[in-house]
C-alpha cells in the first residue's frame, strides 16, 4: 500500500513527511527558502515610482504593485507543488496533506496541479514548522482526527 505524505510549510521553510499505518512519521525530505525571509528592500532593486494616465490633468495612476517578498513566496511555493505534482504522477504516495501558514496556504492551493489536487485529502491553516518530529506527529493526529 502506497504511504500517505503530508507537507508542513511556511514561506521559508518546508518539510515533506510520510506516514505508513503502524510505522512512525519519517521526513522525507526538507525544503529552505531563505530569500522569504529578506527584506523586501534587499529583494527589490527599482523605487516605488508613479505613472501618468491620459484620463485626468495632472492625474497619476499607481498599478497594483506584487512586492518582491511576495514574488519569493510564490517562487517557494512553485517548487513545493512542482516537486509534489511530479511524485504524484509517479504514483509515488495514497493521499497529501498540506499544513501551512494561512497566507502561504492560499499560495500554495493556487498552484496545486491536477494530479495533486486528486490525492489532496485537506488543506490546514496550520503552521507547525517549528515543531520536532515527535510533537509535529502528535499535532498532525490531533488535527487528522478533527
Amino acid at each position: 500500500m502506497k504511504p500517505d505524505w503530508i507537507l508542513v510549510a511556511n514561506a521559508t521553510h518546508a518539510r515533506l513527511l510520510q506516514r505508513e499505518r503502524g510505522s512512525p512519521m519519517v521526513v522525507l525530505k526538507n525544503f529552505e527558502h531563505p530569500q522569504g525571509r529578506t527584506k523586501v528592500s534587499d529583494l527589490s532593486d527599482d523605487r516605488a515610482g508613479q505613472g501618468k494616465t491620459d484620463h485626468d490633468f495632472g492625474g497619476a495612476a499607481y498599478p497594483p504593485r506584487v512586492d518582491s517578498k511576495h514574488k519569493e513566496h510564490t517562487r517557494f511555493a512553485h517548487e513545493l507543488i512542482e516537486h509534489l505534482e511530479r511524485q504524484a504522477q509517479q504514483g509515488s504516495f495514497r493521499s497529501l496533506a498540506i499544513f501551512a501558514s494561512s497566507p502561504f496556504l492560499g499560495e500554495l492551493k493556487a498552484q496545486l496541479g491536477a494530479a495533486t489536487s486528486r490525492l489532496l485529502s485537506g488543506t490546514h491553516d496550520l503552521d507547525l514548522t517549528s515543531f520536532g518530529l515527535n510533537e509535529l506527529e502528535q499535532r498532525i493526529e490531533r488535527a487528522l482526527a478533527r
